[in-house]
């Protein structure tokens, strides 16, 4: 996979590309409608994608496949664009996170019409996530987690999230993001230690 993502051409609400940002959105937002006093205009926007495009971009493509991943990428930042009055300041990669986990989750449920004659005889529950891991005790053992478990360890070793950025994806309370990411590392060592056993 590349380092960073190839170039997005993401037009915001259908309006100009973002190489002319004074057409794709007004030059301030409305204080009281967001963040108190900030000012998520294109500027603001063109700066959340140079910053955190090849994060999100990684992220999509650990959970969808490389095929997809540029496409769902592009989904999350018009998300951001459209919802830039509810993106916090100085929290923007941990909410990318969390809207990507949404649009890569509505990508899965609404599938692809396959022919039937490439319909698998067993249904294929490989987790995307886990492809990019080649031990094969190790993808066992994560296999084995719940889903929650799973992406709670794979947002903190993969996405390096913890503390509050955990909390914000994991969309609970830091309290409750610490408790997770404790219980799932205590369940992945027991999940090694049966294995190894």
């Amino acid at each position: 996979m590349p380092s960073h993502p190839p170039h997005l051409d993401v037009v915001p609400d259908g309006r100009e590309p973002l190489g002319d940002p004074a057409a794709a959105a007004p030059a301030a937002v409305d204080a009281s409608a967001g963040t108190p006093g900030a000012v998520h205009d294109a500027a603001w926007y063109d700066a959340l994608v140079r910053a955190h495009a090849t994060a999100v971009h990684r992220y999509v493509a650990r959970r969808a496949g490389g095929s997809e991943a540029e496409d769902l990428t592009a989904d999350v930042l018009t998300v951001a664009w459209r919802r830039r009055d509810d993106v916090p300041d100085g929290a923007e990669l941990p909410w990318l996170y969390r809207t990507a986990g949404y649009v890569v989750a509505n990508h899965r449920r609404k599938g692809r019409p396959l022919p039937v004659a490439e319909v698998p005889d067993e249904p294929d529950a490989d987790d995307p996530a886990l492809r990019a891991v080649r031990d094969d005790t190790v993808r066992t053992v994560l296999a084995g987690l719940s889903a929650r478990d799973r992406e709670v360890l794979l947002l903190h070793a993969w996405e390096g999230l913890t503390g509050d950025a955990l909390a914000a994806v994991l969309g609970t309370g830091r309290g409750g993001a610490d408790a997770a990411l404790s219980r799932a590392r205590s369940r992945l060592r027991a999940a090694f230690a049966a294995v190894d056993g």
